[in-house]
């Protein structure tokens, strides 16, 4: 699977989880109509699907996905709210976290002279 689809599919896997957690917070705090809870049940299902399509190893896949997240989460809060909230750059440490992961195993892999 090349980058680019990786990428779209973590932004695409954030946007579900961001709704499906979103439409319940609506109708707990905002009154809004029981039926929301149906779109909501559908966005998670389909976070659950999209998760099982991720190519990678777990914890390189999750921690890269975490930075994709943080990042829709401030865009949507912008969107939604009108503001970005705290900390403004709280998707690059995320994200430099699932680069940190990657470069962690190829400096292992190169101290054991490839043998990992």
């Amino acid at each position: 699977m090349k980058a680019a689809n990786v990428f779209l599919l973590f932004v695409v896997t954030a946007a579900a989880e961001i709704a499906g957690c979103y439409l319940p917070y609506l109708w707990l705090r905002k009154a809004a109509p029981v039926w929301i809870l149906i779109p909501a049940a559908m966005s998670l299902v389909l976070f659950v699907w999209l998760l099982s399509l991720h190519p990678h190893a777990a914890g390189r896949t999750y921690a890269a996905y975490g930075g994709v997240y943080v990042a829709a989460a401030l865009a949507w809060l912008w969107a939604a709210a009108g503001s970005m909230g705290y900390p403004r750059g709280g998707a690059l440490p995320a994200w430099n976290g699932g680069h940190l992961l990657r470069s962690s195993r190829d400096l292992v892999r190169r101290a054991h002279g490839g043998l990992l």
